[in-house]
């Protein structure tokens, strides 16, 4: 059976009908692809990445310092043998090497960045804000340098994606060479096919509008607005508009798919509430899990 985990500011990793496992600031969870293993960010000044058992509750397995400041984001490669984080307070990111049983392994690469962007008060040095694997290819957000910085697993750095000054890059997903952008600063989500890119605002609503998470499923994307406080649906043919609901809470931050579940963390509601997709909108089912201060929903 599958486990529904709560990451965020409280006091720790929620498990919806299980325990609460103790740690500090654990904003964002990933689950190993094969084995029974999770990893957790401590969002803290000086950064923390810990990995759990997931065998029987959640048993440390094995913690270590990130690199950096503020870690938001962890993912792990398709192949298990690679963990990548970004650390949002400087700009760094990491490679980390994953042993058989899912605990580090040797010492990280570090993957440290320089540059800014326009906006004085959100871009004064880089913000590494999301990692993704994809062929072959570690990819970092920087809200800060308006870019998707791209490296091969020895850190070998490659020729960034680029994006207007101002976009202020945060989550991203790829469907193929198709890549979809959500800025945080430009309120925008932008769709990148080779050499054409199409940009669409993420929210229809009135007023400031930054969205956060940003996933593809099926033929829809998916994006959480924080302001508006909605989500968002779109094809993702060509970023044509479907619906936009209203999120169930305040502040979205992120937000889980499960077959015709939809489960979104409104952070500053303390909530996470449910959805049920009919025909790829959600529908609200009046289903909330009460969890302080949640920013990351993760389905293992």
């Amino acid at each position: 059976m599958k486990s529904l985990r709560i990451g965020g500011y409280g006091p720790g990793i929620v498990t919806i009908g299980g325990d609460l496992t103790r740690v500090a600031a654990p904003s964002f969870l990933a689950a190993h692809p094969a084995l029974p293993v999770l990893y957790a960010v401590g969002e803290l000044e000086r950064g923390w990445l810990t990995a759990f058992d997931t065998r029987d509750g959640l048993a440390p397995l094995d913690e270590r310092p990130s690199e950096g400041s503020l870690p938001c984001h962890v993912a792990v490669d398709p192949a298990g043998t690679l963990l990548a984080v970004a650390n949002y307070g400087d700009g760094t990111a990491i490679l980390q090497r994953l042993d058989a049983r899912g605990a580090f392994e040797g010492e990280p690469i570090v993957l440290r960045h320089q540059g800014s962007g326009p906006n004085r008060e959100r871009q004064e040095g880089p913000h590494a804000h999301q990692v993704v694997f994809h062929d072959d290819i570690l990819h970092v957000s920087d809200l800060g340098t308006d870019e998707i910085r791209r490296y091969r697993y020895d850190g070998t750095p490659l020729e960034p994606i680029r994006l207007p000054p101002g976009t202020g890059p945060r989550h991203f997903a790829f469907s193929g060479s198709r890549l979809y952008v959500a800025g945080e600063l430009d309120g925008a989500v932008t769709l990148i096919d080779g050499e054409r890119r199409t940009t669409v605002p993420a929210s229809r609503r009135e007023g400031l509008n930054y969205p956060s998470h940003l996933q593809l499923e099926g033929e829809f994307v998916y994006v959480a607005n924080r302001g508006p406080d909605t989500i968002t649906v779109l094809l993702a043919d060509d970023l044509s508009p479907v619906a936009e609901v209203p999120s169930g809470g305040a502040w979205p931050r992120h937000f889980a798919i499960d077959g015709d579940r939809l489960y979104v963390a409104d952070q500053e509601s303390a909530g996470v509430a449910v959805f049920a997709l009919v025909d790829g909108v959600p529908e609200p089912t009046g289903e909330v899990y009460g969890v302080e201060s949640p920013a990351c929903v993760l389905i293992m």
